[in-house]
């Protein structure tokens, strides 16, 4: 990418996700922004952006490859590791990102790092908690990465002598391959198998997620409110929940989907969706050659064992937005057309049938 008219070198670390990707796509586009896509393979897309390898769990490999990279002056950080429960998931994760603030220790230029974390933080994977969920709740007891992130954060930033802010989405979506929290692919991945096996689209999870609150936010409007928080004063040092800005109950979307897929809409048919949809890769394969789709392994589209637990939430999940609009960001987005969205945009790209 050329830099010449770049005022701001951007770092994206995590850059082959689905928010990172999007952070990818949306400051590339920005003509004062330089951009280094940062992960441990290349961008699997196009883009200008320059690549930095960084394999986060190489301690003194990551470091030293972030610590090269003096022109930084924003770091996006969206890595994540993922593991069979959220409990496993802390460890890892903390150190990753500790490796990351090693090598950011080194960089002359930095202003601001912005750090990825979601609902989580208020207890939401644990059961019904306080809804809406507010910046101001705090934490809970149960220990988590995203805490773990933060303290030393703000510790970095305190000696560092950079500014640092950290987003709150829920359910990220958007354009990604290979990432196991993509919900837009997995849903469209089981409502493809679901046609081309002639079975209505039904609901797979609990009968008491199909009807509760629920909420998502958008890959590209996670991606310009992360910019607008690290290019912002007022925000240095804030959290801030960004979503969709709506709420809406499965019940209500699902026949629109099966409407788009051009299917019955059936009602909740509760299954293990990794016994039940992993033993379907062969049966994709054979819908890839079918329809001239992109080679894309089943395994690499579908987060089963994610969706399992998304769509087990029998409870309402609600994020708060009147901080980051009170702060000037007041962009949303309808979350039935964008999921639709990208049903399209997948099918363009031949991804699904």
């Amino acid at each position: 990418m050329d830099g010449s008219k770049a005022s701001k070198t951007a770092l994206v670390i995590g850059a082959t996700g689905v928010s990172g990707r999007a952070l990818v796509e949306h400051l590339t586009r920005q003509p004062d922004w330089r951009v280094i896509a940062a992960s441990r393979t290349r961008p699997y897309f196009e883009t200008t952006a320059d690549f930095a390898a960084v394999d986060l769990m190489d301690a003194a490999g990551a470091a030293r490859a972030i610590g090269a990279l003096t022109d930084v002056t924003h770091v996006f950080y969206t890595a994540y590791l993922d593991r069979p429960t959220v409990a496993e998931t802390r460890e890892p994760n903390t150190a990753m990102f500790a490796n990351a603030l090693a090598g950011l220790a080194a960089l002359p230029r930095l202003q601001h790092v912005c750090l990825l974390q979601g609902t989580k933080y208020y207890g939401q994977y644990l059961g019904p908690f306080k809804t809406p969920a507010k910046e101001r709740d705090g934490r809970i007891g149960v220990p988590h990465f995203y805490y773990d992130q933060e303290d030393l954060l703000v510790a970095a930033s305190a000696k560092g002598g950079f500014f640092w802010s950290a987003v709150r989405p829920h359910i990220i979506c958007g354009i990604s391959i290979g990432n196991p929290l993509n919900m837009v692919s997995t849903i469209a991945a089981y409502a493809a198998i679901r046609r081309e096996l002639g079975l209505p689209l039904t609901f797979p999870g609990k009968p008491g997620a199909f009807t509760a609150l629920y909420q998502a936010t958008d890959a590209g409007l996670l991606a310009r409110a992360m910019t607008w928080m690290a290019t912002t004063p007022a925000c240095a040092g804030e959290a801030f929940n960004i979503t969709n800005g709506d709420f809406f109950r499965y019940q209500n979307l699902w026949p629109r989907f099966a409407a788009d897929f051009g299917m019955e809409a059936g009602g909740v048919e509760t299954q293990d969706l990794v016994a039940e949809m992993e033993p379907k890769a062969a049966l994709w394969d054979a819908m890839v050659a079918k329809y001239a789709l992109k080679p894309i392994p089943l395994g690499q589209l579908a987060g089963w064992r994610f969706a399992n637990y998304a769509f087990a939430n029998d409870w309402d999940v609600m994020s708060d937005t009147t901080k980051c609009r009170r702060y000037g960001f007041l962009e949303f987005i309808d979350s039935e057309e964008m999921f639709l969205g990208y049903f399209g945009r997948l099918r363009e790209m031949k991804v699904i049938p």
